[in-house]
């Protein structure tokens, strides 16, 4: 059970890391083996949200007054966790001493139904030429992982979610993506939208005007989030955001020795491969119909440019913070292999 415990002076960096490495969205933060607090992955994204420092201890973010149950209440648990919608109950002595964790049953896979369908909208016109050689033979849409090409595993995942209507942006080698996906079995609807000439994103979804009326999603065709989009889609509505952005966490260790210099020349301060964290945009978002209906139709415009636009007259354009393993990204050769391992394809 150590995995699922910190303490509270870890940074709350730290934690996320953790999170990340028990693959559960909840940790429990104990002293002497005393249930103190409890920390979820909620918890982080609400201190996130609020401007909070990654590098602040745990016991910024976490609750201190966590849900348990006692050891003779054991037949409760499940009954607690479903009560509560809490991914585990701790179950503790008269010490509060954690005694065992009791997670909701995870051994299959479970997605929550958004509270109404949703559009998602699939980019997939590009060259793909971080995948190259590959993408010279196939699109990168049908680039295999395992037995079934992205696209499918794409539209699969918003499947269990309740999507039902589906568009697709496609550009390179569209022939053979249609020819693909007329010759399999569909219980969803899926059309193509066809570029002419190269669009970038906010130039692709300008030909989906007047088609879209409610809040869409809107996809690379190279990714999977591995994480509960319904609470990304509640917090997109509950700020009224225009579009809100899934950004995830990456860490990164720079592999040499930095040297700040000062400004009459001398060193000022040396860093021997120091750790970088930031969070990165993930290709995946919530978006407003109005944002279609304001781009020139037809025209090329990348997204985050519109992005930037929309800023500039303060609309809402928000962030949805995931943990970095919550990112599956094909979009380069290594990355690839990596989102084949974690589909065990």
């Amino acid at each position: 059970m150590e995995e699922y415990y910190i303490e509270e002076n870890k940074s709350i960096l730290d934690a996320m890391k953790q999170l990340d490495r028990s693959g559960k969205k909840i940790l429990f933060v104990v002293h002497n083996g005393r249930l103190k607090a409890s920390l979820t992955d909620g918890d982080i994204r609400r201190w996130i949200l609020k401007k909070g420092d990654l590098q602040m201890p745990v016991k910024c973010a976490a609750n201190y007054q966590p849900i348990s149950i006692e050891e003779h209440q054991i037949d409760l648990a499940f009954r607690t966790i479903k009560n509560y919608q809490i991914d585990a109950v701790p179950v503790i002595d008269k010490e509060r001493k954690i005694k065992k964790i009791i997670f909701a049953n995870d051994s299959e896979k479970k997605y929550k139904l958004f509270d109404r369908e949703i559009t998602v909208v699939i980019m997939a016109g590009g060259l793909g030429t971080r995948l190259s050689p590959y993408t010279k033979i196939l699109p990168k849409p049908l680039i295999p992982v395992g037995d079934y090409p992205i696209a499918e595993h794409i539209i699969h995942q918003f499947y269990l979610y309740g999507c039902r209507q589906f568009y697709m942006i496609v550009n390179y080698k569209r022939n053979m993506i249609k020819a693909y996906f007329d010759e399999i079995d569909k219980k969803y609807q899926l059309d193509f939208i066809t570029e002419e000439k190269p669009l970038g994103t906010g130039g692709g979804i300008s030909l989906l005007k007047g088609k879209i009326k409610n809040t869409f999603i809107l996809t690379n065709c190279d990714i999977l989030i591995d994480d509960d989009l319904t609470k990304a889609y509640q917090q997109h509505i509950k700020s009224q955001n225009l579009i809100t952005m899934v950004c995830s966490l990456k860490n990164f260790t720079i592999p040499y020795g930095v040297v700040n210099i000062g400004e009459d020349g001398m060193i000022q301060s040396m860093q021997e491969k120091p750790n970088m964290s930031f969070f990165t945009n993930t290709g995946c978002y919530f978006v407003e119909p109005e944002v279609v209906e304001d781009l020139v139709y037809n025209e090329p415009a990348d997204f985050p440019t519109v992005i930037e636009n929309y800023m500039k007259t303060e609309k809402r354009i928000g962030v949805y913070p995931i943990g970095e393993d919550a990112w599956l990204d094909m979009g380069q050769i290594d990355e690839l292999e990596k989102m084949k391992t974690r589909l065990r394809c």
